[in-house]
Parts: structure tokens; sequence; C-alpha cells
């Protein structure tokens, strides 16, 4: 709670800033339709924001060297304040991909200005509870978002300056807070190659399911459309995404702290293509089945993210962090921008099925390779997998270790040459994870 109390500006910031985040998504989705946008141009247009995503990880870090984490966050605020108001002023479909090219760029930053300082406020005792928080928090404003669908139909402007406004009202409080940013120091540098080295399933699995949730939020709304509902169903429908995800986060955390990290991602990736395929096979695309599809496949598929970002993470160090945060958030994004386009084109050429087909596919991927996995090298002895911290998603930096518990869990390790090259360092101990 005093954790929690420190960051509260941060905190309500972001709830805020996401809620704004989880309006736009939808409101494009369906403006897109009512402006005679087809499948793919709509596709086209969402990946505008992943696009601009892997960009804005690229330069986070050294913006936030720079000028320090409030500058920045009140910087990229501003821009994201903007996007929305694009969107209204010129319905064109580039003009629209570089709107969501501009919000993609700016919310990454926020996520690494953000998670980097709640990692800084966190100790190894409090940075688990303090990030579950933050998710929660982040989630549920981004579920809470497609609520205000119902405030105003999507062809009028006023759910666009709403977006606008709710990023504006989010700088109040981290500007007007009385707690210090935290301090910034050089970080080691750590390329997308030697994280991989350290964790392929976590730089791998990161990537798939970014193409999953880029295509599950980007394109949500238009497959929900295609089927017939009404704006009042769908402002209810994809919320149950992100209550899904608020639902099972912390429950498959717990079992990733008691159980082997890989098990508990093949599992729930094998879990998430089934919720899909039963859809298909029972044919019942009535708004009450694809309530319960939306919630328990946005409970499975979203957590995956934070076991991904939990894997790379175990295996780094401290002054590590911050790097591997700017290439994780990368990696989703680059993941993610081939999301939408590629579920459009399954809806194009397959059908409404093929929105479903394209998450049974990509999830059975991430289990076929995590299984891969499994057999390449051994896990970390439970004892010492309890106190590994279970991160958050939404392109989160997972909860570091200090140099001293790194060291600690490296000493009861015996380094080896197996796999040299593709998963470990031949310098670097042996240590498994997810």
């Amino acid at each position: 709670m005093s954790a929690t109390a420190a960051c509260w500006a941060l905190l309500v910031s972001m709830c805020i800033v996401m809620v704004s985040n989880g309006l736009q998504g939808t409101l494009l989705g369906l403006r897109a339709t009512f402006e005679g946008f087809d499948t793919a141009t709509t596709g086209f247009v969402m990946a505008g924001y992943f696009a601009g995503f892997a960009g804005g990880s690229l330069i986070a870090t050294r913006l936030i060297q720079r000028v320090g984490h409030v500058r920045v966050f009140a910087a990229l605020a501003s821009l994201a304040s903007i996007a929305p108001l694009i969107h209204v002023m010129f319905i064109d479909p580039y003009v629209w991909f570089g709107g969501r090219l501009l919000t993609g760029f700016s919310y990454a930053g926020i996520y690494v200005v953000c998670e980097s300082w709640l990692n800084d406020r966190a100790t190894n005792e409090t940075r688990g509870k303090l990030l579950s928080v933050y998710m929660v928090l982040m989630i549920g404003g981004m579920g809470a978002g497609p609520l205000f669908m119902n405030f105003a139909h999507p062809t009028a402007v006023d759910l666009f300056i709403l977006a606008s406004v709710l990023v504006s009202i989010a700088l109040v409080p981290i500007l007007l807070a009385a707690s210090p940013a935290p301090s910034v120091e050089t970080p080691s540098k750590l390329g997308l190659l030697e994280l991989y080295k350290l964790s392929p399933l976590g730089v791998s699995g990161t990537f798939v399911v970014g193409m999953s949730n880029g295509g599950l939020v980007g394109m949500a709304a238009v497959y929900s459309n295609s089927l017939g509902f009404s704006i009042a169903e769908i402002s209810l429908l994809i919320p149950l995404i992100f209550l899904g995800s608020v639902t099972f986060q912390i429950p498959i955390g717990m079992l990733s702290d008691h159980f082997d990290r890989r098990l508990v991602l093949i599992f729930v990736t094998f879990a998430a293509s089934v919720v899909p395929f039963v859809t298909i096979s029972h044919g019942d695309y009535s708004i009450f089945p694809l309530m319960v599809t939306f919630f328990v496949f946005g409970g499975l598929s979203f957590p995956m993210y934070s076991l991904c970002l939990s894997h790379a993470n175990d295996r780094l160090e401290t002054t590590q962090m911050l790097a591997a945060s700017s290439t994780l958030v990368l990696v989703a994004g680059v993941g993610a921008i081939l999301g939408p386009p590629i579920a459009s084109y399954c809806m194009t050429y397959i059908g409404n099925d093929g929105y479903l087909w394209y998450f049974v596919v990509i999830h059975l991927a991430v289990g076929m390779f995590a299984l891969y996995r499994v057999t390449r090298r051994s896990s970390i002895p439970l004892e010492d997998q309890e106190n590994m911290a279970f991160g958050p998603q939404m392109a989160a930096v997972a909860p570091a270790f200090t140099t001293d518990t790194y060291l600690e869990i490296a000493d009861g390790y015996e380094t080896t040459e197996e796999d040299n090259g593709d998963d470990n360092d031949s310098n670097k101990s042996e240590i498994s994870g997810p």
C-alpha cells in the first residue's frame, strides 16, 4: 500500500490515458466501417498504431536519459491528445494511418516511462504487487473506454474530442504530484540478438503474442460489426476482452510462481487456441456465446504477454532492464503491426470465421515452440522460481532482480555449453525460465 501510495499520481494518469486508448481503438474501427473502408483498409489503418509503437520504443530510453521521466510523459501525452482530432478532421485512410502512427509512438514512450518509474520505486518485496495494481488499473481503464461509445454516435465528433480531452486530463496528476521522479542512470545496452540468445522463448513468444493481441484489439470491433451487432452490443463485447484479462491475470501469475513457467505458458496458449475453435465448431455467433468467447480468450491471451516478459526478464541484471524494456516493446510492436492486416485478410478470404482461425493457428504455434524449448533446457527449481516476480502486460517491464539476487540464483547452477549460440551464452550460468 505504501508503494502504491507513493506512485498514486502515475497510476491515476495511466488509468485515464488507457481509458482514452480503449475508446479510440473501438471508435476508429466502427467509424471506418461507417465511412465505407473495406476490411483490408481498416486493418491497414489499425496497424499504424503498432508501427508507431515499435518506433516509439526505439527512442524512449534516449528521451528519458536526456530530459527525464516527467517531461517525456508530458510531451508524449500532448502528442497523443492531438491524434484523435486528426481522425475527425480528415477522413482518409492514409491520414488515419498517420494518426494511429502518432498515437502508437506516443503510447510506447508513455509505457516505458511508467514501467521504468514503477520498477525504480518498487523493491523485490513490493514489485510484483505494485505492478499487479498497475496492470489492473491500466487494463481496467482500457476496458472502460469502449463504454463511452454509448454517449454519442461514431459519426459525430463528440467521442473524438472526448478521447483527446481524457489524455490532456491525464497530465494533471503527474505534473502536480509532489513525489520526485526517478533518477536517470545510464543503462546497459542489450540488443535484440543478445536478448534472444538469453531467452529465445521470451522474445519469440512476445512477438507472436503481439500478433495475437494486435489482431484481437485492432479488429474486434470490425469483426463484431460484420456479424451485425449494434453499437451498444459492441460496446459491451470489447470490454469483456480486458475484463477477462484482469480476471485471469493474477491466477495465471500465481500458477507461474509454483510451476515451471514454460508449462504454464504451454497450457495457457493451447487453451487459448481451443476457445475460438470451439466457437467455430458450434457456429453460434449470437451475443451471449461471443461474450463468453471474448471474455475467456482475452483472459488467456493477454496474460501470455506477461509470461513471456517474465521469462525474458528472469535472466537479466538490473542495469539491463530499461534497454530490455525498449527491445521487448519493439518486438511486441512489430508483431502487433502484423496482427490487424493478417486478421483482416483472413476475414476477407475465409469469411468471418477467418478472424477466429487466425487466433487458433498462432496460439498453436506458440505452444509448439514452447514444447520444443522445454526439450532444450531444464527448468528452474521451484524454491528459486517462487522468488521471481510476475510482470505486467501491455509492453511492460517485467520485475527485475537486483544484481545480488541474480548472482545468488546463478551460484546454484552449473555453466553449460549445451545449445550455445541459441539459448545461452557460454560465459553465463544456465538459468532457465519459461
